[in-house]
């Protein structure tokens, strides 16, 4: 046997006996929150994987990782899908945070920071964009001033999904109001149980609370928690959002996400509501809609898979934009073409009428068409791949 085919009968033989029933299937997924109770068989296979390095596969060892290669990674990613595992941890710790102290993080900060990422202990929330700073996230406005050994953050931030039930907040703050916007900018680490940090929810169309607004009023984060040195962090910023992006598009590898979309059930779903003649849908549009839906996320897997293959990093550059938007535009087209199948019954919110996977249906239909602003909008991504891919001047 070679060494890959040995990696992947160890596996498969630790997987049968370690991975419990109630982590198989649907179910609750750990992202480090301290705030929400893990049901048994979540925390048991959080704790196991954690202790064999299999919640970040591809970190270093002394950081909690298992430090597998890419063919590792994939034979990993593999087996867990064979017998239908769930992700023993993801969240912005493992995904974002974590991915950039090992690249850009000190000695110091890896070893405060990064083991305990790796056990999902506390959960992350990215501080990013303001009221008056979205796309040009270099207006940003909210303030840190050094006093002594911390520094004294003033200000707001909007659109911090999962914020209410987060330990620590990563955030880009201005250091250097006297410089220009791009280089006056630091990266810091908040924890984000003081008094000087204020959560508000802000509710969506889809009825749900995921986004809110936190607020810093006084707030301190030691000085020593600066992530990548002072007023640097426009750079480090937008490394972060290439490992954000890279989990969007399903190809980042420093957690234990990247490789892990599921082959569709759409044809299913959708012939359900549907009249069929000679075995197939009768409705030629809804039938071709249908036709080109399957290709486009074959199409799709084909490009992640061999993203991962040609990473030389443990996240890409430019290619995770043209990966996440195509990625999230298929996603939203499978939502139009489920409703569309499903009539007036993909339009109800609540009553007898409607089976809860039906108004779950339609919340997700409403609540996805946040795909193409969160994590860079479709506009921004667009402006990469046309300046950074193709090349095109300004």
């Amino acid at each position: 046997m070679t060494e890959t085919e040995d990696f992947r009968a160890e596996t498969r033989a630790w997987l049968a006996g370690n991975c419990p029933e109630g982590a198989r299937g649907p179910g609750q997924i750990a992202w480090g929150s301290s705030k929400i109770e893990l049901e048994t068989d979540t925390r048991l296979w959080l704790e196991r994987m954690a202790e064999r390095g299999w919640t970040v596969p591809t970190w270093p060892r002394e950081y909690g990782g298992a430090e597998l290669s890419r063919e590792q990674y994939t034979v990993l990613i593999n087996e867990l899908k064979r017998i239908n595992a769930r992700t023993p941890l993801t969240g912005r710790g493992v995904n974002y945070i974590g991915p950039t102290l090992l690249e850009l993080g000190s000695d110091d900060q890896k070893a405060r920071w990064l083991p305990g990422i790796a056990r999902g202990e506390g959960g992350w929330a990215m501080g990013y964009s303001e009221p008056g700073a979205g796309s040009d996230l270099a207006s940003l406005a909210t303030r840190a001033v050094l006093d002594g050994d911390h520094y004294v953050l003033n200000g707001r931030k909007t659109w911090t999904s999962d914020a209410m039930d987060c330990d620590y907040i990563f955030v880009l703050v201005r250091t250097s109001p006297e410089k220009p916007k791009h280089e006056g900018i630091s990266l810091m680490l908040v924890d984000m149980n003081q008094p000087g940090v204020q959560i508000h929810p802000i509710r969506l169309i889809s009825g749900a609370s995921p986004f809110n607004e936190t607020v810093f009023e006084d707030a301190t984060a030691p000085a020593d928690d600066v992530i990548g040195g002072v007023d640097n962090g426009w750079a480090v910023g937008k490394r972060l959002l290439q490992f954000e992006r890279s989990t969007h598009a399903g190809i980042n590898i420093s957690g234990s996400q990247g490789g892990r979309t599921e082959e569709s059930h759409m044809p299913e779903r959708v012939q359900r509501y549907c009249a069929i003649e000679n075995g197939r849908i009768s409705d030629p549009t809804l039938r071709e809609r249908l036709i080109r839906y399957q290709q486009n996320g074959h199409a799709q897997r084909l490009t992640q898979r061999r993203a991962i293959e040609e990473l030389h990093t443990r996240a890409p550059g430019f290619t995770s934009s043209a990966v996440k938007l195509t990625g999230a535009l298929h996603t939203m087209e499978g939502d139009e073409l489920l409703l569309s199948a499903m009539g007036s019954q993909g339009i109800g919110w609540e009553g007898e009428g409607f089976e809860r996977s039906e108004t779950d249906a339609t919340r997700t239909w409403l609540r996805q068409k946040s795909l193409t602003i969160a994590g860079g909008t479709k506009e921004v991504q667009l402006n990469i791949i046309a300046k950074r891919v193709l090349g095109l001047p300004d």
